[in-house]
């Protein structure tokens, strides 16, 4: 009984200690930073389809690999993500330096033929979570973090990008007693939903926290 409760007393401290490091950072520099990106991110709901699947081809590269990494390749192919060949961007892919160039690229000319209804699903009266959901069952590639990160990226700020960076650092401040052995849907929503208590604590949107807690974990603000 005392040791559940001095689990108790720790879980409180480590949650407190974090709410207050993020009101803090909200009234600093790190605030103007992420509040410019959140704009940047609504910006990109308004470009043209294009522009648009370039951000999802950012999101399946980012599984299993590196956020920074994947910007510079993104940068580096653009419109090639519209036009070359399977064959092509993989080799693409390779000479860059992804883990996975031969399943990526598939996954990118396969959701290439999907841009219309990408399109259209975006432009529909369905909720965030309802998109995601549509992303993870149509879209190669895009797993529940990857969906979430995509559509936050183009503006969607209520979903939670549940990486390895998020769930250490929840680890660390007691929001979760063990790191999941796989990131099953069940398990994804549970973490999501202890996200969703600390973003209203803050007054926060997912989208807008994930910025935050990123910056935490690693000092850095990427998209």
């Amino acid at each position: 009984m005392k040791a559940r409760r001095n689990d108790s007393i720790e879980k409180t401290r480590g949650l407190s200690s974090l709410i207050n490091l993020i009101n803090t950072l909200k009234n600093s520099g790190v605030g103007k930073l992420v509040a410019l990106r959140v704009e940047e991110f609504k910006s990109n709901r308004r470009k043209a389809s294009a522009e648009i699947f370039k951000e999802l081809c950012f999101c399946i590269l980012t599984a299993n690999f590196s956020a920074e990494k994947a910007i510079k390749i993104q940068m580096e192919i653009n419109d090639g993500f519209l036009s070359l060949s399977e064959a092509d961007l993989t080799e693409k892919l390779k000479a860059l330096g992804h883990r996975h160039p031969n399943s990526r690229a598939k996954y990118i000319v396969e959701a290439r033929k999907m841009i219309p209804e990408i399109e259209k699903v975006l432009n529909s009266s369905m909720d965030e979570k309802a998109l995601r959901e549509w992303l993870v069952k149509n879209i190669k590639g895009l797993g529940y973090k990857e969906a979430s990160h995509f559509l936050r990226n183009i503006g969607f700020m209520n979903v939670s990008i549940v990486d390895f960076h998020i769930i250490n650092l929840l680890l660390r401040y007691g929001l979760i007693e063990k790191k999941p052995k796989n990131m099953t849907k069940r398990r994804y929503i549970e973490i999501e939903k202890k996200l969703i208590e600390l973003s209203k604590t803050v007054g926060l949107s997912l989208g807008e926290l994930d910025l935050y807690l990123w910056f935490i974990e690693t000092g850095k603000i990427l998209k």
